[in-house]
């Protein structure tokens, strides 16, 4: 049965007071959290879920404990099992989460409720945190800057090999898996469940040994390492009819598994003898880079030290006060010039007005866009044009508004930087294009209720 929250605990509450001071920005973090609107939307997602929790059933892990919990996950840059020995060992967080002297959530059980929040759950969570921004006259959002980063997928560097053996050693293990799944009745012989981990990785070390020094001998060991894994995949193959016939538990989780992976395989196959024995240039879009993050782009920015990089494109909208508004995780490498109107729309939804003035780099202009902010009445607008300028248009970027506004975006970097060393917002650590979106959302959602804290303090110091 699913249980809102723990009953007060007015003991330990005194016992709070007298021993230990709650962090004045925490305290305040605290207070905005109790607003019944966030819970409600945390709740809904778990209730959609499982509607009959309402009803039947032991207690839950009540949905503020949980809530609370993955906020301090991310607060402080901690994993699911540090967040449970964290809580568990500080009468603060255990206060915070009001857990009080209830048993602490495992790491599990963690993961288990916070997989059920949805990116679009998450995205309504931070426009009330927003509007709660706007009340507490946090911000008032006059002012929009917008700029995009890549936050980069939890993958090793991407190669023809690399790849190749990851497919072997997935799939592989699968079998293993499924071999004392199966019994002997199926009629499937030994050499099916062959293990071929060992082979895939020699050759792949063979590989990078050769393929700068002696290309044609690295040709070679690419084609041997190519055969082992299609031997592989047939292998799968076999093993995924007869799995199909079963009906257990078991054997559906391995049917899953490699009903996922050998598409996979097989694409990192056709790539690689493109690439590799075709001399064929493989579009990134028609590109695998993980078998185990398929989702990850190729995102190539020109950056000094950083021309290409892997993971997704992700969109920021920022308003004075230091407040992101809205995140969109973006498809490939689309143009920063179609994200400029998407950025307007949301700012008016949200606040029900348009900016005063509006603000992105070069990338993002165009004429298009320049008369598109102008006609919805935001007075400065502010995008640098790039390349050649006319008379004009350099008197009209020299003008001292247009100057202290370039100065002002350029903070936008500034704001990125604090999301990726602070809240983690550099390299994602969930699995799948879901957990993706999940991630991103709590980092910025940590960060501004983390800002709102902070700025409510100094005020009032």
């Amino acid at each position: 049965m699913l249980q809102d929250r723990y009953e007060k605990d007015k003991f330990f509450e005194t016992i709070i007071k007298l021993t230990i001071e709650m962090d004045p920005v925490l305290a305040q973090i605290d207070v905005l959290l109790d607003d019944e609107e966030l819970y409600q939307l945390i709740r809904n997602d778990f209730t959609k879920r499982f509607p009959l929790t309402e009803v039947t059933g032991r207690k839950s892990t009540p949905v503020e404990v949980v809530m609370r919990m993955l906020t301090i996950k991310q607060l402080y840059g901690l994993s699911y099992e540090q967040t449970e020995y964290q809580v568990r060992d500080s009468l603060v967080l255990r206060q915070f989460c009001r857990v009080y002297f209830n048993d602490v959530p495992d790491d599990t059980t963690l993961i288990r409720w916070a997989n059920l929040v949805k990116a679009e759950t998450l995205a309504v969570f931070n426009q009330r945190v927003t509007k709660m921004a706007t009340q507490l006259k946090v911000t008032r959002g006059r002012k929009l800057r917008t700029d995009g980063t890549v936050v980069e997928t939890n993958i090793h560097a991407p190669s023809d090999s690399h790849l190749l053996e990851d497919s072997v050693r997935v799939i592989g293990r699968t079998l293993q898996r499924a071999k004392r799944v199966i019994s002997k009745q199926t009629g499937l012989a030994d050499k099916v469940f062959r293990n071929r981990i060992r082979s895939a990785r020699k050759t792949g070390r063979q590989i990078r040994r050769l393929i700068t020094r002696q290309k044609e001998a690295g040709k070679q060991a690419y084609r041997k390492l190519v055969k082992i894994t299609k031997q592989t995949v047939d292998q799968a193959k076999q093993v995924l009819e007869t799995l199909a016939e079963l009906s257990d538990d078991p054997a559906q989780g391995l049917r899953d598994t490699l009903e996922t992976f050998i598409p996979r395989a097989e694409q990192v196959i056709e790539q690689t003898i493109r690439r590799v024995f075709q001399d064929e240039k493989v579009p990134a879009e028609d590109k695998i880079v993980s078998i185990f993050e398929p989702h990850t782009a190729i995102i190539r920015r020109g950056k000094a030290g950083k021309p290409v990089e892997y993971g997704r494109k992700v969109w920021l909208d920022e308003v004075e006060g230091g407040i992101v508004t809205r995140w969109e995780v973006l498809d490939g490498n689309p143009n920063d010039k179609l994200q400029w109107v998407p950025s307007l729309d949301a700012h008016q939804q949200l606040f029900g007005k348009p900016p005063t003035q509006a603000s992105a780099d070069r990338g993002v202009f165009s004429a298009d866009n320049e008369t598109e902010a102008k006609n919805r009445g935001i007075k400065r607008v502010v995008l640098p044009k790039p390349g050649k300028k006319s008379e004009k248009r350099r008197q009209h970027e020299k003008q001292p508004w247009f100057r202290r506004a370039r100065k002002w975006h350029a903070g936008v970097e500034g704001r990125i930087s604090v999301l990726k060393r602070c809240y983690h917002l550099d390299r994602c650590l969930y699995q799948g294009q879901d957990g993706f979106h999940r991630w991103v959302g709590w980092s910025v959602i940590a960060h501004n209720l983390n800002k709102i804290g902070s700025t409510v303090v100094a005020r009032s110091e």
